[in-house]
């Protein structure tokens, strides 16, 4: 079966191996897809997001055995390395962390519902965004409090 375009005709008439005209066959038209590969909705997002704060997460806890495996090698190597993360730059990378594991936790929990809720899948779009919901209530106060704290030293 050939793909037509849209401005050709929308159905076919193929011919059989006898040679006789078969009945037509109805051609979906080739239209351009909505938004991404995987169409850009909340599930491919959710999906998404999902793996990059899951790897997120994962470098963060395997920089931070090494960092503190070297209190055990050389207190003041550990020293060294600790004093670096005192910066602007890495308390911006903290409050991604939070946000990170907030989404990742919820967006879980999330998952869980839509895979063994029997109504999960219907409501998994509005789940979708009750979970940014949540993320961002708990995120913002901790957001204030944590540059606070780290870019104005107001405790």
């Amino acid at each position: 079966m050939a793909l037509t375009t849209k401005d050709q005709s929308k159905t076919s008439a193929p011919t059989g191996s006898t040679g006789k005209k078969a009945s037509r066959v109805r051609v979906p038209a080739i239209t351009g897809p909505r938004g991404t590969l995987y169409r850009g909705r909340e599930g491919m997002w959710s999906w998404v997001g999902h793996r990059i704060t899951g790897v997120l997460i994962f470098v963060f806890l395997l920089t931070h055995v090494l960092d503190t495996s070297l209190v055990r090698v050389s207190p003041e190597a550990y020293d060294a390395v600790i004093s670096t993360y005192k910066n602007p730059v890495v308390a911006l990378g903290e409050a991604g962390l939070v946000g990170a594991v907030l989404f990742h936790a919820f967006n879980g929990i999330r998952i869980m519902l839509v895979d063994f809720w029997d109504k999960g899948a219907r409501y998994q779009r509005s789940m979708f965004y009750v979970v940014l919901g949540l993320v961002t209530l708990l995120f913002i106060p901790f957001a204030i409090r944590h540059f606070a704290i780290a870019w104005f030293g107001i405790v």
